[in-house]
């Protein structure tokens, strides 16, 4: 299964890509991870990013489709994945179409977690908090958001209109949601090809 998982930020996507991948034994690809990992390691790709990411903006599209390439593409040949964080843009979801109709590794279903703006803010205060995210303070959160509002929810129509769309409620507790994700991706698991 080759899945993308669309939501606003703060909507459990993390949770929930790890929780689906190891439920169908896919790997979880996480283009923030990826990008937070170079910014870790210092690298030149870290340096140019840095600071789009603690403003909460989006990183440019060739920066990330080379940072997901090989990982997607290992990834399909090993049964499937679970892809958390991009496209972020109908542009970026029409290229990288095209990248993984090359590949073979083309999205099947993307998946919705629909969760109201209200909790996606405490989620991620609460986040901030714990974790010491440099994205998680409420200025950058109500600027991603805006961003999500502006740049990525565009994309629920266009999977929509692929016929891959599947919408669950994001805002129960975790356990609820992946149990009914997994149920509604088992619903149209046997129709993807």
């Amino acid at each position: 299964m080759r899945l993308l998982l669309i939501g606003p930020p703060g909507s459990g996507k993390g949770t929930q890509a790890t929780r689906i991948g190891n439920h169908y034994g896919i790997a979880h690809i996480s283009s923030g991870e990826l990008l937070r990992r170079q910014v870790e390691m210092d690298t030149a790709i870290g340096r140019a990013v840095q600071s789009q990411l603690a403003r909460g903006d989006l990183v440019s599209d060739g920066i990330v489709m080379d940072l997901l390439r090989r990982p997607v593409e290992t990834a399909s040949r090993q049964g499937g994945y679970v892809l958390d964080g991009f496209p972020r843009t109908v542009a970026q979801a029409e290229a990288a179409y095209l990248i993984a109709r090359e590949l073979g590794a083309g999205v099947q279903v993307a998946l919705y977690l629909n969760v109201p703006r209200d909790q996606v803010v405490e989620r991620m205060v609460s986040r901030g908090r714990a974790a010491g995210r440099m994205d998680d303070n409420l200025e950058v959160i109500n600027h991603r958001l805006e961003v999500f509002d502006e740049q990525t929810a565009p994309l629920l129509d266009y999977y929509a209109n692929r016929e891959v769309l599947v919408t669950v409620d994001g805002s129960k507790p975790p356990d609820d949601v992946t149990a009914t994700a997994i149920d509604e991706l088992d619903r149209v698991r046997p129709v993807l090809r």
